[in-house]
């Protein structure tokens, strides 16, 4: 695991430990927790056009960058309290998706893998 994220990840636990909030982290609640904060960076974008969504006014970057942090750092939790490497799954998530969307036939299309 990259030891930037295990100082992320022992920060955190130092920083719950503190106030004593380790028994409110379950895995259910803080998946709970990271659904919730995903929402929250979602209503920055909500009815907004595609192309006002690729030119966020530079205001609004640091709102959005805060959600994108609360988001990254429950998710950290989630994975530390389950033991699982974040990077480990992402990366074999992305051999998953590269088989299950070969370039061949997924270039340029948003169908599902089994619609392909």
């Amino acid at each position: 695991m990259s030891a930037e994220i295990q100082s992320i990840q022992a920060s955190l636990r130092s920083f719950a430990e503190e106030r004593e909030w380790g028994q409110f982290h379950s895995p259910k609640n803080l998946a709970a927790a990271l659904s919730v904060e995903a929402a929250e960076l979602l209503e920055h974008f909500q009815w907004l056009t595609e192309e006002q969504s690729r030119a966020i006014p530079e205001e609004k970057r640091d709102a959005i960058a805060q959600e994108i942090a609360d988001v990254l750092l429950y998710l950290l939790q989630l994975a530390d309290k389950l033991g699982i490497d974040p990077l480990d799954a992402a990366r074999n998530k992305m051999k998953l998706n590269a088989a299950k969307y070969p370039v061949d036939r997924a270039k340029g299309t948003m169908k599902k893998y089994s619609e392909l």
